[in-house]
This record gives C-alpha cells, sequence and structure tokens, in this order.
C-alpha cells in the first residue's frame, strides 16, 4: 500500500484534528474547569466556616440573655438602702413570731461587697430550740440575699430561756448613689 501526498494529509487531518483539538480547546477547558471547581470548594468551606461563627453567635446571643435574666433576678432579692430598713422590721417580727424574746439589734456602718453593699447587724435573740430554728428556717425563706455568721450558741436555763445565740445578720442592699450613677449592673 502506497500512499499517496493525498492520503498522507487525510491522514495527519484526522490525527491531527484531536490531537490538536486536546491542546488548542480541551486542556484549556479543562484547566477552567479546574480552577472553577477549586473556587466552589474554598467558597463552600467559607460558608461552612460562617454558618458554624453564626451558629456560635447565636449560642451567645442566647447565652447573654440568660445570664442577664439571672442578674435581674438576683438584683431583684437586692433590696434599696430604703428598704434595709423594712428588712431589719420583718426580722424582728419573725424572732416574735417564733417565740423568741424581742431581739436586741446593734446596726454596724455599711460597707461595701463587690458591687453592691453589706449592712451587717449584730442580733442577740433569747429563747427555746424550736423558737430560734423556726426564726432561723423563716430568714432562710425570705426573698432578699442575707448572711448569717459569727454565730454563738450559749445553753441557758431561766425563765423559760433555752439558749442565747449571738450573730451577726448581713443584708445585701443596692445603695442608691450607685444606682442613680448607674455604677450597679
Amino acid at each position: 500500500m502506497k500512499m499517496g501526498l493525498r492520503g498522507m494529509s487525510v491522514l495527519l487531518i484526522v490525527v491531527g484534528m484531536p490531537v490538536a483539538s486536546y491542546y488548542l480547546v480541551f486542556k484549556p477547558q479543562n484547566k477552567e474547569i479546574q480552577r472553577a471547581r477549586s473556587e466552589v470548594e474554598h467558597k463552600e468551606a467559607l460558608l461552612i466556616k460562617l454558618q458554624e461563627e453564626t451558629a456560635r453567635n447565636a449560642d451567645l446571643v442566647r447565652a447573654n440573655e440568660e445570664i442577664q435574666r439571672s442578674v435581674k433576678m438576683i438584683e431583684a432579692r437586692l433590696p434599696s438602702s430604703r428598704g434595709v430598713d423594712a428588712l431589719v422590721r420583718q426580722v424582728s417580727d419573725l424572732a416574735g413570731r417564733a417565740g423568741l424574746q424581742p431581739p436586741a439589734m446593734k446596726s454596724a456602718k455599711p460597707m461595701p461587697a463587690a458591687l453592691y453593699m453589706e449592712q451587717p447587724i449584730d442580733m442577740e435573740v433569747q429563747g427555746n430550740f424550736i423558737g430560734f430554728f423556726t426564726f432561723l428556717a423563716a430568714i432562710e425563706k425570705l426573698p432578699r440575699i442575707t448572711r448569717i455568721h459569727d454565730m454563738k450558741i450559749t445553753g441557758m436555763v431561766k425563765e423559760g430561756i433555752e439558749l442565747k445565740a449571738e450573730f451577726t445578720l448581713s443584708i445585701y442592699f443596692q445603695d442608691e448613689s450607685q444606682i442613680a450613677q448607674g455604677e450597679a449592673p
């Protein structure tokens, strides 16, 4: 088989067309497709990160709202400086209702306690054990924040008095001057 010039040119054209198409059309198109795919993958990765951050921000917003509710609940348990007097009267009434003798109270100077104020009141109550226990349980149930410390209980046996208890009752409150200035949370 002898191939002439014409056969050789047809063979070159038939073989050359796919080879030329590959280098001139398909190879550049494949590079463009690969570049577009990598760009899409990059943008999808960024989108996933953005969705994670958005979800975390939503969680932070919920956590902040929950913290604000907790702070408001605690602040509701803190009387203003005017409310401390009413709370002292309430404590005295609780002692009387529990069957204790009217308590002896001595108020000390208020002192700062973190962002709030603490009003220490030295108290002395006398009565029977059940009355004292009832009194402590009633103080515990008060809606305001209080603390009893430096307690000393002495046993006594005279005129229906079983014990004498000396302790410091601390009442926590918001200073009205700080509230007005916006210093308290």
